[in-house]
């Protein structure tokens, strides 16, 4: 158990909070149904929290992102986005669109996007900054900003991490949609699967993940980030010295030690 606390109960607008039927799992929903999940800046100050607050509770392995309803998230909300007015209450100022995807980018917990339905625009975004993403095989994304005069900017730097030069400039100049099929076959998905077998194969992700040591998986991710951007003569040397930090940590021992005696280890998160 870690030492971290849970974090305060707070009153959200655009999504929906939880911790899931298995442990150490957070779920977050997009919760605005009535625009397909569209995303404005008070859903993405509110997702700014939730990830702030599932990385401050203890007991918390894995986040899984999912949209309400029929959608994942239709793209950005453009009546917000031009100024329009909040709706319900309203957090105090954490950050924007960028902000929120470099917290996921640079997030120690693993986030599964659980993409139920369409995905585009900025709701592609999430998918593209997430740890994993799981989808509804008839579920479609992209990015169709150009088709309305606009440039998918902020999204253009996480899917260009994932997806293959030639297909993102088809998808951004042409504002081409992808099928959960192609999505898989060019990395920008793990795997595709029919509605009613979404849940199983998220659970069954989040479950493997939940079974290794925490403090692990956060250094892991923590030193994945930090090389994700350095040239190779700088990352190989931070990488030796991140080894060394997670060969003296107690998880650490346990593993061998469990691998050694032929038994699952016990891990302490320390």
């Amino acid at each position: 158990m870690s030492s971290k606390t849970k974090p305060p109960t707070r009153l959200y607008s655009k999504i929906r909070v939880s911790d899931g039927s298995h442990f150490g799992v957070r779920i977050v929903v997009l919760n605005n149904p009535e625009r397909r999940n569209a995303i404005g800046p008070q859903m993405v100050n509110e997702l700014l929290y939730a990830l702030d607050d599932a990385h401050a509770d203890g007991d918390i392995r894995a986040i899984v992102l999912t949209g309400e309803g029929k959608a994942f998230c239709a793209g950005g909300d453009f009546a917000q986005m031009t100024g329009g007015a909040a709706d319900g209450p309203v957090l105090p100022p954490k950050g924007d669109y960028a902000d929120l995807l470099l917290a996921m980018t640079r997030s120690e917990l693993p986030i599964i996007a659980r993409v139920n339905g369409p995905a585009m625009g900025g709701g592609l975004g999430l998918v593209a900054a997430s740890t994993f993403a799981v989808a509804d095989v008839d579920a479609q994304l992209g990015t169709p900003e150009i088709n309305v005069g606009l440039f998918p900017m902020m999204i253009m730097a996480v899917l260009a991490r994932v997806v293959p030069r030639r297909e993102l400039f088809e998808m951004m100049l042409l504002g081409k949609k992808l099928s959960a099929t192609d999505a898989v076959r060019l990395g920008l998905v793990n795997s595709a699967v029919r509605a009613d077998a979404l849940d199983s194969a998220v659970n069954d992700l989040a479950s493997e993940i939940a079974k290794k040591s925490p403090l692990t998986v956060a250094l892991g991710l923590r030193a994945f980030a930090a090389q994700d951007d350095m040239d190779l003569d700088k990352a190989l040397p931070m990488l030796r010295d991140r080894l060394a930090e997670c060969l003296g940590t107690e998880d650490a021992r346990e593993g061998l030690t469990a691998f050694l005696e032929k038994r699952p280890p016990v891990w302490k998160g320390k």
